[in-house]
């Protein structure tokens, strides 16, 4: 094991940032009917961690990360931040969904600022901290341009560098590249590798993509169809940074097969097969 792999295991051995114990999420229908979303979701994610989610369409993953970041209030059990019970939307959050959901009359500068914007922060404290951001996701020449002038990796790119202006220790990601192509996806693969490592934040993923998954995961839950339920929990021991050869690697077909075998088993895998990132 490298040094880096060494320092991520300690990392591990942490006490958790994120607490999660038996929830659940009942939604209730205009025709009252009960839909029971997640069920029974025990899980615990340590700093600096970067946590991947996959499972069918409906199963509820994005749902939990709502529940995480407050957005959402949950039918029983428990979430905990920083050892602190969830009970609204929390600054030390940050989201990105799978649209960048940019302003299109502000520029990328002004929509990266928002956020500071309507939290009340010192704004040239959060200017200089989003010129950081934008030079970080290769965006310095762009921080005038507006959101129509931008290719869609590059809007994400923007958003993220949005998540992160407030400085969150958490980045909570809702399927973030799955409006791309296969392409522009994989660079924005290594891009989040790389500012995740960078920025040191705490990253929980949702994707449908089963390679994506293991590619940028030091941890993949696995979740059952709905009422979701966590399947399994799969470590992936692969050495970082990573690269896109990792993927031609027989333990990388392995992990990718075993999770697909689990989804495909429940018969309800919507990832894509193969050993690309789709």
């Amino acid at each position: 094991m490298n040094m880096e792999g060494a320092a991520r295991t300690a990392t591990l051995r942490t006490a958790p940032v994120i607490e999660v114990s038996r929830l659940e999420k009942l939604f209730v229908t205009v025709r009252n009917e009960r839909i029971h979303a997640l069920h029974d979701i025990s899980l615990a994610v340590c700093e600096r961690e970067f946590v991947t989610i996959v499972g069918p369409s409906g199963c509820g993953k994005s749902t939990l990360l709502k529940l995480i970041a407050g957005l959402l209030p949950a039918s029983a059990g428990r979430i905990a931040v920083g050892g602190t019970v969830v009970a609204a939307p929390r600054t030390d959050i940050g989201i990105v969904f799978q649209n960048p959901i940019l302003l299109p009359w502000r520029t990328v500068m002004e929509n990266v600022l928002l956020p500071a914007e309507v939290q009340g922060r010192p704004m040239a404290a959060a200017r200089s901290r989003a010129r950081e951001l934008l030079a970080m996701v290769g965006l310095s020449e762009f921080e005038n341009k507006y959101p129509m002038e931008l290719s869609g990796g590059m809007q994400q790119r923007a958003a993220i560098s949005r998540a992160l202006v407030c400085d969150p220790a958490i980045l909570l990601m809702d399927e973030p590249f799955g409006a791309l192509d296969a392409m522009t996806r994989e660079q924005m693969n290594l891009d989040l590798q790389r500012i995740w490592r960078e920025s040191g934040k705490t990253v929980v993923l949702i994707t449908h993509s089963i390679p994506e998954a293991v590619f940028l995961g030091d941890r993949v839950i696995v979740m059952s169809p709905r009422p979701g339920r966590i399947v399994r929990v799969i470590d992936v021991p692969m050495p970082r940074p990573r690269s896109l050869d990792l993927m031609g690697e027989p333990l990388f077909g392995r992990l990718t097969g075993d999770i697909r075998k689990l989804l495909y088993g429940q018969g309800a895998a919507d990832s894509a097969p193969g050993g690309g990132i789709s």
